[in-house]
């Protein structure tokens, strides 16, 4: 039917899948196109079917609720209902962004009340009210943590979460940057400045502006002229600092002295 309401739930655990689905079966209108154990099989599903609705499991092993909004951009994501146990930092983050939970075990009033909201968002097509109140949500999430331990990338097709202590070193690409972990290559849509931002500065120093390096993989600083540096990592990978940069190369240098 033309006005029928596509929706895909999203739980690491069974018995809390089918607890939605049960709960649906009283709804009209409501069309469940799929279900997902995982965030990263979300993310796949999601951008493959374009859900209407979904039914979005915060704490989930591996990639989390939070990570797949990350992952999808809050400007990809249909109307969400998150799903959580008792978290009150979450509760407390839902409410103040008027962004729509269900508490597990599921409460059928508060089930239908959340379900009704969702009626009303699609209908209005109030998308870019959705996005903001997700975007915003994702920012104060990401300050309770100032510094993100975890990059969601992709890499053949496949959604790669990568921690940030895997990371060696990070390049410019065009509008994207290009992160060197462990041997491999993942691209990641951001910029050089914004990815800088998220990454502990303790950890990871800015020597070129097309270049991220973590501090613990520099094995050796070569000097050039002028203040510039050969940054020389622990793989034998040559990378060169520019002036603009060199204040903080120059400080690791004095701390280990």
């Amino acid at each position: 039917m033309k006005d029928q309401i596509r929706a895909i739930i999203v739980d690491d655990e069974p018995l809390a899948r089918e607890g939605v689905r049960l709960h649906l079966e009283g709804e009209q209108g409501i069309d469940i196109i799929g279900a997902a154990g995982s965030g990263e099989e979300a993310v796949s599903l999601i951008e493959t079917l374009r859900p209407d609705l979904l039914f979005l499991d915060v704490q989930m092993p591996g990639l989390d609720g939070f990570g797949v909004l990350e992952a999808l951009g809050p400007g990809h994501m249909p109307v969400t209902i998150f799903i959580t146990a008792h978290d009150h930092f979450a509760v407390r983050a839902f409410d103040a962004h008027a962004v729509d939970y269900i508490l597990k075990p599921y409460d059928e009033a508060r089930f239908g009340r959340a379900v009704a909201r969702a009626r009303t968002q699609i209908a209005d097509r109030r998308r870019l009210e959705i996005d903001d109140r997700l975007g915003s949500l994702l920012t104060e999430l990401r300050a309770r943590n100032q510094y993100t331990e975890r990059l969601v990338v992709r890499a053949g097709g496949r959604i790669v979460i990568l921690r940030a202590s895997e990371v060696e070193w990070v390049e410019a690409a065009s509008n994207y940057v290009r992160i060197h972990a462990g041997g491999r290559e993942y691209l990641l849509r951001e910029t050089m400045t914004a990815l800088e931002a998220k990454l502990d500065p303790a950890q990871f120093v800015r020597i070129h502006r097309s270049t991220l390096v973590r501090v613990d993989r520099i094995r050796e600083l070569e000097p050039l002229f002028q203040g510039d540096y050969v940054v020389i990592l622990a793989d034998g990978t040559r990378l060169t600092s520019s002036r603009g940069y060199r204040e903080r190369l120059q400080d690791l240098l004095q701390q280990s002295r």
